[in-house]
């Protein structure tokens, strides 16, 4: 569990990276029954407000405080970014137990199930999704962003799309602390761990999620030899790995 003493870590954007749910920098800490007090104040007043996602929210949800979203793993995005950075969106599922600023908003799960969760994970971690984004995005990731991003979605039971939801499953379950959230997905926690693996998982998802899209070879070429203008040779051996999943993917 992230915790700092007996406190929990106040988590900004760069508390985490991709496929990193917890690099040690916080802003600070927070006794947790304080942090779960205000939290709870903040979610009844948004559900009185139709801007807010927790109107959307049933009040039984809303009244019961261990159904706070900082009680279970969600995902945070870095707020602040641009289009020349290495990568634009940067996100992860973070753990129970934190608190997360402005810096790094989070997505609230109204709908679906964790497997959702982990294809949209998988997706939003995807080189192919962050090439679009870097034609849109200037200096904030916004929700306006976030709500525009196409994002394929071709049911339960299509392989390619069950095998993004169990590679993000395994790639985010990276310890205990998302026990819960991996059974749900259908996936071992601490499975991705190693870094060979870990890399080749990454390669395929790119290729998974390039598939999702309805891309082809030429297209992959584009996106890894345009991704970084300055550097159009920067990407390609990812290409070469990525084209090669993409091809047992045909």
């Amino acid at each position: 569990m992230s915790q700092v003493g007996t406190y929990w870590p106040v988590y900004t954007g760069k508390s985490f990276n991709l496929w990193e749910a917890d690099t040690g920098v916080y802003s600070a800490s927070v006794e947790p029954s304080v942090a779960c007090e205000a939290l709870q104040r903040k979610r009844e007043n948004g559900h009185r407000n139709s801007k807010s996602a927790f109107s959307r929210m049933p009040s039984e949800w809303v009244s019961d405080p261990s159904t706070l979203p900082c009680l279970a793993p969600r995902i945070a995005i870095r707020d602040t970014t641009n289009s020349t950075n290495t990568r634009t969106i940067i996100c992860a599922l973070v753990p129970q137990d934190v608190v997360i600023t402005h810096q790094a908003p989070y997505l609230l799960r109204i709908l679906g199930t964790a497997r959702d969760e982990a294809l949209l994970l998988g997706v939003l971690s995807s080189m192919i999704l962050d090439w679009y984004a870097r034609r849109v995005v200037e200096l904030h990731l916004t929700a306006s962003h976030l709500n525009n991003f196409p994002v394929p979605n071709p049911g339960e039971g299509h392989p390619v799309r069950d095998r993004v939801v169990e590679i993000a499953g395994r790639l985010a379950a990276v310890d205990d602390r998302f026990a819960e959230w991996a059974a749900e997905v259908g996936v071992p926690v601490g499975s991705a761990n190693d870094e060979a693996t870990k890399q080749d998982l990454i390669h395929e998802l790119d290729a998974c999620v390039a598939h999702l899209y309805g891309l082809d070879e030429d297209d992959l070429e584009v996106i890894y030899t345009t991704f970084d203008e300055k550097r159009p040779d920067r990407y390609l051996d990812r290409l070469a790995a990525v084209i090669e999943h993409f091809r047992r993917l045909a």
